[in-house]
C-alpha cells in the first residue's frame, strides 16, 4: 500500500470536512438533478435528453431512431450517469398520461397507466414533438448562453429559450435534499392568457394585476389523465398566492342502466398518477374484506378508453352514498399537492407564487428575444456590408475585372482603390461568373432594401419596451394557436365541481347484522360460528385444549379483549376467523406477546361501563367508549407496577362491589366508591397482608351476593344479610359464609 506524502495530507476537523462534502452534495443534486428551472421548466437530464435529440436530427417531421442510440449519447456527451435512469426519463416524457404536452414521440411499448413498464430501449424509438421543437427555438441564434460538457469536448445549452412555459405546462416533482418540489400540469390556452394579462400590466403600469384575475384565466390544474378538481376557489387562489397547497382530485364516473332496474358505474377517467392496477386491486380488497358490501364486484373493461365497472349489492343502493364510500375508502379520491419550488431567475432555489413563476418566464422571454434580435441584427449587417461591396463591383465591373486579372495583390488593390472592407473584398473575390448578370444586380439591389428595412424594425424593437410585449404577444397568441383549446392536444380535460354533499354511512352500517356466538378456547383461539348456538351444544378443540369465553353477539358487534398486560384490543365481529376448524390464535389478529394471556372477552356495549382490576387489589370504572382501540397495539388501560398483571374487567351492573382475596376474606361495598379513569392503577379495592385478589364483581345489594353451592346439580346460593362484611373500600374484610366455595370465585 503506497503511503501518502506528508505534503498531501491536510488536517482539519471532521466536521468541518463533513459539511463542506455534505453542502456540495446537496447543492448537486438541488441544482442538477431534482429541481426544474423556472425558464423552461425542465431539469438537467430532460433538457440534454432533447438537446441529444435535436442534435441527432429527430425533428418531429423526420424519422424514429432507437431509445439506446439516443441514451447512448446522452450518457456519452452531456449526462455522465447511468443509462436506466436516463431512459426512464425520456420513456416518462413519452407517456401522454404521465405527460400534458409530451416532449417525446415514442414509437413501441412506453408502459401503461397500470403501472407496467415501458419495454427494453433496444426495442423502443423515439422523436421530438412539435411542442420539443418549440422550446429550442432560437438555440442557433444566441438566444441562451452555452456551457462546456462534463468532458470540456463539446457544448450544451444553459436553458432552452422556446415561449413554450413547460414548467407549468408539464409540472414536474423531484426530492432533493432538505427540499422538494412538486408542481401540476396547466392548460397552455389559459397559460397564455395569463401571460397576456400580465404584458397588459406591463405596457400599463397604473394595471395592477392581482391573483385572482390571473385565477380567472388560469383556473387551476389541468391534468392529462382528465378527471375532476373539487377544491374550493378561494382554497386554489391561496395556494397560488403562496406557491403551497393541494388540490382535491376525483374520479369521474357515470350510471349506466341495466334491464329491471339494475344498474352498474362505470369509472371513467381516475387521478393524476394513480396506477389503475392498484386501484382496482384496492376495490376487490374491500369487497373480498366485506368492508363495503353495497358494492359485490369490480371489473376492468378498459380497452384505448379507461372502463372500471363497479357492480352494486342490488338496485336499491344509492349510487352517490357508493361512489363517496369509494372516495374515501380508495385512490378514486386523492389531493395533489402543490409546491412551486424551483432554480429562481437570480439561479437560487425558492418556493415562488403563480405569478412571481410567470413574471419570471416573461423576463426570460424578454432577454431571448432582445438576443435574438441582436443575433439576427448583426447577421443583416454582415449581409448589408457584403451586398454594398457586390453594388461597388457591379458599378465598376471593368476595373474589378482589370485588377484581378492584372495585379498580384487584387485584393489590397480593391479595397484601396474603392474604399472596400477586408469582408466586401473577399465577398467580391469569391464572387461565381454566372453572378456578374444584369438580373441578378437587380436582386441584390431588392435584398439590400429589404434588409434595410428589417434592420430599422429591429433597432425599433430594441430600443422600445412597448414594441417588444407587443412581439412576445404575437407570439404568444400564436402558442395558443397551435397548442390552445381549440386543437385535440390542447382542450381542458380537467373539469372543476363541488364535492357532493351527500352524508356517507359508516362502514359499520354497510356490513349485513348477522348472528354469531364467538368462541374463545384457554390456549387463545378464537373463531365466530354463524348463528347462536345453544349453551350445551359441545364444541370440538384442539387435543389437550378446552372453551374459556363464548357469548352470543352480531357481525356489526365490536369485541373487546382484555389482555394480562393491562391493554384492551377491539376486535370486529365481522373480521372473527370462521367457525370452521378451531379458529386462528388471538394473537395473530391483535399485537400480543406470548407470555401476555386473554383475561376477558366481551361485546362491547356503547354507553356501558366496566370494571377493571389488577392481581394487587387495585382498580376502577372505564366508560367502554373511551376503551374502543383504533389499532392493532390495542390501548392501554392498567398500569401495572412491578409483576402485577391485570385480572379483571367485567361489565358493571348494580350498585355493590364485592371482592374476594387470596386469604378467603370478603369484603362489600358501594359501587359509588370507585372512581372512573380512562387509564392507571385504579385505588385499592381490598388490603392484604399476604397474597392478592382472587375473584370480584358486582351486584344489586337488595338482591343479594349469589354464588355456587358446587357438588352434583347446578345449585346456588344468595345471601342477602351483608352487614358483616360491609365496609368501606380499602378494608380486609372477613371471612365469607359457610358454604362459600373453596376455589374463592364467585362463579
Amino acid at each position: 500500500m503506497t503511503e501518502l506524502a506528508p505534503e498531501n495530507i491536510v488536517e482539519a476537523p471532521f466536521a468541518e470536512a463533513l459539511s463542506e462534502r455534505y453542502l456540495a452534495y446537496a447543492l448537486s443534486t438541488i441544482m442538477s438533478r431534482s429541481l426544474p428551472d423556472v425558464r423552461d421548466g425542465l431539469k438537467p437530464v430532460h433538457r440534454r435528453l432533447l438537446y441529444a435529440m435535436r442534435m441527432l436530427k429527430l425533428d418531429p417531421k423526420t424519422g424514429y431512431k432507437k431509445c439506446a442510440r439516443v441514451v447512448g449519447d446522452v450518457i456519452g456527451k452531456y449526462h455522465p450517469h447511468g443509462d436506466q435512469s436516463v431512459y426512464d426519463a425520456l420513456v416518462r416524457l413519452a407517456q401522454d398520461f404521465s405527460v400534458r404536452y409530451p416532449l417525446v414521440d415514442g414509437q413501441g411499448n412506453f408502459g401503461n397507466i397500470d403501472g407496467d413498464n415501458a419495454a427494453a430501449m433496444r426495442y423502443t424509438e423515439a422523436r421530438m414533438t412539435e411542442v420539443a421543437a418549440v422550446l429550442m427555438e432560437g438555440l442557433e441564434e444566441d438566444a441562451v448562453d452555452f456551457r462546456a460538457t462534463y468532458d470540456g469536448e463539446e457544448e450544451e445549452p444553459v436553458v432552452f429559450p422556446g415561449p413554450f412555459p413547460n414548467l407549468l405546462a408539464n409540472g414536474s416533482s423531484g426530492i432533493a435534499v432538505g427540499m422538494a418540489t412538486n408542481i401540476p400540469p396547466h392548460n397552455v390556452g389559459e397559460l397564455m392568457d395569463g401571460l397576456q394579462l400580465l404584458i397588459e400590466g406591463r405596457r400599463d403600469k397604473s394595471l395592477e394585476i392581482t391573483t385572482q384575475q390571473l385565477i380567472d384565466r388560469i383556473p387551476g390544474p389541468d391534468f392529462p389523465t382528465g378527471e375532476q378538481i373539487v377544491e374550493p376557489r378561494e382554497n386554489i387562489i391561496q395556494a397560488y398566492e403562496t406557491g403551497r397547497g393541494s388540490f382535491r382530485v376525483r374520479a369521474k364516473w357515470e350510471k349506466e342502466e341495466l334491464p329491471r332496474g339494475l344498474y352498474n358505474i362505470v369509472i371513467t377517467e381516475i387521478p393524476y398518477q394513480v396506477q389503475k392496477s392498484k386501484l382496482i386491486e384496492k376495490i376487490a380488497e374491500l369487497i373480498s374484506e366485506k368492508k363495503l358490501p353495497i358494492l359485490t364486484d369490480v371489473r376492468d373493461e378498459s380497452a384505448e378508453d379507461m372502463r372500471i365497472v363497479l357492480e352494486p349489492k342490488n338496485r336499491t343502493v344509492d349510487e352517490k352514498i357508493l361512489m363517496e364510500s369509494l372516495y374515501k375508502l380508495t385512490e378514486l379520491e386523492t389531493r395533489f399537492s402543490l409546491n412551486l419550488n424551483v432554480i429562481a431567475s437570480d439561479n437560487r432555489p425558492r418556493v415562488l407564487s403563480l405569478r412571481e413563476t410567470l413574471e419570471s418566464f416573461l423576463d426570460h422571454q424578454v432577454v431571448v428575444l432582445l438576443r435574438r434580435s441582436q443575433f439576427r441584427l448583426a447577421k443583416i449587417e454582415r449581409r448589408l456590408e457584403i451586398l454594398s461591396g457586390y453594388l461597388i463591383a457591379y458599378l465598376n465591373l471593368d476595373e474589378i475585372i482589370r485588377i484581378i486579372r492584372e495585379e498580384d495583390h487584387p485584393k489590397e488593390e480593391m479595397m484601396r482603390a474603392f474604399k472596400l472592407t477586408d469582408t466586401q473584398a473577399e465577398a467580391i473575390l469569391n464572387m461565381r461568373l454566372r453572378a456578374l448578370r444584369k438580373l441578378e444586380e437587380v436582386e441584390i439591389r431588392t435584398e439590400h432594401t429589404k434588409l434595410e428595412g428589417e434592420r430599422s424594425k429591429i433597432k425599433a424593437l430594441i430600443a422600445s419596451p412597448k414594441l417588444q410585449w407587443l412581439d412576445l404577444g404575437d407570439k404568444f397568441a400564436d402558442m395558443k394557436k397551435r397548442f390552445g383549446q381549440d386543437t385535440d392536444l390542447g382542450k381542458r380535460r380537467t373539469r372543476f365541481g363541488e364535492a357532493p354533499t351527500v352524508e356517507i354511512m359508516p362502514i359499520e352500517a354497510m356490513i349485513e347484522k348477522e348472528p354469531i356466538t364467538v368462541v374463545c378456547s384457554k390456549r387463545g383461539w378464537i373463531r365466530a360460528l354463524k348463528g347462536h348456538t345453544k349453551p350445551e351444544e359441545e364444541l370440538k378443540y384442539k387435543e389437550g385444549d378446552s372453551e374459556k369465553f363464548r357469548f352470543h353477539a352480531y357481525t356489526t358487534d365490536k369485541v373487546f379483549l382484555f389482555a394480562s398486560n393491562g391493554k384492551i384490543f377491539t376486535l370486529g365481529g365481522d373480521k372473527l376467523p370462521g367457525g370452521r376448524g378451531n379458529g386462528e390464535p388471538v394473537r395473530l389478529l391483535v399485537d400480543m406477546d406470548a407470555s401476555d394471556e386473554v383475561i376477558s372477552l366481551l361485546p362491547f356495549m356503547p354507553g356501558g361501563r366496566m370494571m377493571v382490576a389488577s392481581s394487587i387489589g387495585k382498580g376502577f370504572i372505564v366508560e367502554a367508549d373511551n376503551a374502543v382501540a383504533m389499532t392493532k397495539g390495542g390501548k392501554q388501560i392498567v398500569n401495572l407496577p412491578g409483576e402485577a398483571v391485570a385480572t379483571h374487567c367485567i361489565p358493571v351492573s348494580g350498585d355493590s362491589v364485592a371482592v374476594i382475596g387470596d386469604n378467603r376474606k370478603l369484603l362489600v361495598f358501594g359501587l359509588d366508591e370507585l372512581p372512573t379513569m380512562n387509564r392507571g392503577q385504579g385505588v385499592v379495592l381490598q388490603r392484604y397482608k399476604d397474597g392478592g385478589m382472587s375473584d370480584l364483581i358486582t351486584f344489586h345489594r337488595d338482591e343479594g351476593l349469589t354464588w355456587p353451592m358446587g357438588g352434583k346439580g347446578d345449585r346456588w346460593r344468595t345471601e342477602t344479610e351483608l352487614a358483616p362484611w360491609t365496609g368501606k373500600r380499602g378494608n380486609a374484610g372477613r371471612l365469607p359464609p359457610m358454604g362459600f366455595p373453596r376455589n374463592k370465585k364467585f362463579r
